[in-house]
């Protein structure tokens, strides 16, 4: 375990989220390899992979209510150098871990057709999304196992080792897709098919690792069938913290469904650039995400030991320099945004489509940036019910002038862009006023003393 309740609180940010952001960035190339080599096959393919991808927002959704709830309560328990409770939350965490993925297969393998059915512009990328993910499924299902113990990991103020695997497992993905999608060495290209195969044989090595860390070398946090045995009332302070923070993401599938089935009008091409567009801006919004992962532990960590004045600190930290980074990515989109999509398709049309929407959807990059540092400022004080809320008024203020706008003569695809930058705007807004008001409530008060170390 990592004490994060002394020293530079500048310095620990950087220190976590370094590390974070570069397993981050492996992470993401899981996604931007394989949509290269499928950019190669054509504009179907290329939707298919984006609109089947979509379905990763929903696991996320549901990775997050066990990921943020053991990840807090582990950050809160470290903090006051309570052991008993970091195992007992850590094996719970696990349980649910195996109950999400056996239903991730389950759902997943039957609804297949009918999810890509609703939101495919046409009938050849329903079938290429069906196959996508008939191979992609079990690495999603595995994600449940990973975010358990990486989660877990980063409670305790440790990153190292999931970042290492995580960098470790990318590479050899890197190393599959071209050979699965493309055919390289074998001469039999397996496009989609490959590419889901190749992430799931990935995702397989990174679990196996991350058990034979926690076997031989963890110490603080330990498996316990005892202790993974379910019990009611640690399941329940896990779904109280993690609840809300998995509707948050279960509101952005929401939000990149709606988007899909709204410009479904527009054709492959459009729904392509969309795909394109919002991978390209989930990777350049790395750094900033690191910085909040970085804040979750650090705040938490100073919460459970009762010192608010470095909760504070920890806040304005992480906001400034969410700030920096994100005025520097609206300066690249505004300046060359077809530069970020040409690198992924040739073709000039979905090119246009995923440049205008980077270029426009930059606008709310800042208010963005400060979206997920008071996500993270919600999960370390351990009531993340606030977050939702802002999330949700955000989806129903794009939702409903977005289904309107599919009945107006004149629309057109940047009405839809300038729609989501201005509601984004709205949640941070927001958002500040509720953290505020929980700054108010939870840290003017009395913050409970850490406890002595058990036995």
């Amino acid at each position: 375990m990592q004490d994060l309740t002394q020293g530079s609180i500048s310095s620990h940010i950087l220190k976590l989220s370094g590390p974070i952001a570069i397993g981050m960035v492996f992470q993401t190339l899981y996604y931007l390899v394989d949509l290269y080599f499928v950019g190669q096959l054509g504009d179907t393919a290329i939707a298919g992979l984006s609109t089947a991808g979509n379905l990763q927002f929903l696991i996320m959704a549901v990775t997050q209510i066990m990921g943020v709830g053991t990840m807090a309560l582990i950050a809160q328990a470290s903090g006051r150098k309570d052991r008993d409770d970091a195992n007992l939350i850590f094996n719970q965490s696990l349980t649910l871990a195996a109950l999400g993925g056996g239903a991730t297969l389950v759902l997943g393998y039957g609804l297949a057709r009918r999810y890509m059915g609703t939101l495919g512009a046409d009938a050849a990328i329903v079938d290429a999304g069906v196959t996508y993910l008939n191979w992609f499924l079990p690495g999603l299902a595995l994600q449940f196992a990973l975010i358990s113990m990486g989660s877990a990991l980063r409670g305790t103020g440790v990153v190292n080792p999931t970042i290492v695997v995580q960098i470790l497992t990318v590479v050899l993905n890197a190393i599959l897709s071209p050979i699965m999608i493309a055919g390289w060495l074998t001469g039999r290209p397996l496009g989609l098919m490959g590419a889901g195969l190749s992430t799931s044989i990935s995702v397989v090595v990174a679990v196996a690792l991350m058990l034979v860390y926690f076997v031989r070398l963890e110490r603080f946090v330990v498996f316990d069938r005892a202790l993974a045995r379910p019990q009611i009332a640690p399941l329940k302070r896990i779904l109280a913290i993690g609840l809300p923070p998995g509707g948050e993401f279960a509101l952005i599938f929401v939000y990149v469904a709606i988007t899909y089935w709204t410009i479904r009008g527009f054709g492959p091409a459009a729904q392509a650039g969309f795909g394109i567009g919002s991978r390209v801006m989930q990777a350049i919004f790395l750094p900033a995400m690191a910085i909040a992962f970085a804040t979750a532990p650090l705040a938490g960590q100073n919460m459970g030991a009762g010192l608010p004045d470095r909760v504070r600190a920890t806040y304005w930290t992480s906001v400034s320099t969410q700030a920096v980074i994100m005025l520097l990515l609206v300066f690249v989109c505004q300046w060359r945004p077809s530069v970020l999509i040409a690198g992924f398709t040739d073709d000039p049309v979905v090119v246009a489509h995923g440049a205008e929407f980077l270029q426009i959807i930059s606008w709310n990059f800042l208010a963005t940036g400060i979206v997920f540092t008071n996500s993270a400022m919600f999960q370390a004080m351990g009531n993340t019910m606030p977050a939702l809320t802002a999330s949700a008024i955000r989806l129903i203020l794009f939702a409903v002038p977005a289904v309107w706008l599919t009945t107006y003569a004149g629309f057109e695809l940047w009405h839809l862009w300038y729609l989501s930058a201005v509601t984004v705007a709205i949640q941070a807004g927001f958002s500040c006023w509720l953290l505020m008001g929980e700054f108010r409530r939870r840290l003017d008060a009395p913050l409970p003393q850490p406890v002595a170390p058990r036995a």
